[in-house]
């Protein structure tokens, strides 16, 4: 059995997989702020373009994170484990708020994907280990 050496292990493949949805999804969040911008009554122009901005850069970022972890560029590991770990307050804080069917689920995805890219195999991958 031969192993092709330009696929990426499987706990990094997954990874990527996972942060390209989370950029998928800050996406089209970002879409619907900028609708809203566009459509609705604006009480705080600046705050509504503030939000809308950081949720398209955001976005951008996770897709340039996983772009570049595909490439297997070892410079991307650390800020990705920060975004991933950033889910987690906001995770707490959302099962707090009472969103529990939310905040559970981001903060099991941000400790899933830190374990990912932090796995004996994605280390080696990376060039790391």
């Amino acid at each position: 059995m031969t192993i092709d050496a330009d696929v990426p292990p499987a706990p990094l493949r997954w990874a990527i997989w996972l942060l390209t949805a989370e950029a998928a999804a800050l996406g089209v969040v970002a879409a619907f702020l900028v609708y809203e911008d566009l459509t609705a009554r604006a009480h705080d122009v600046v705050s509504a373009l503030f939000v809308t901005g950081f949720a398209v850069g955001g976005a951008v970022v996770l897709a340039l994170l996983a772009r570049a972890l595909g490439r297997r560029r070892a410079g991307a590991r650390a800020p990705a484990i920060v975004l991933q770990l950033m889910l987690l307050p906001v995770g707490y804080y959302m099962i707090v708020g009472g969103l529990a069917w939310l905040g559970a689920p981001l903060i099991v995805l941000g400790l899933a994907v830190c374990a990912m890219l932090v796995s004996p195999q994605a280390t080696r991958a990376l060039g790391l280990g």
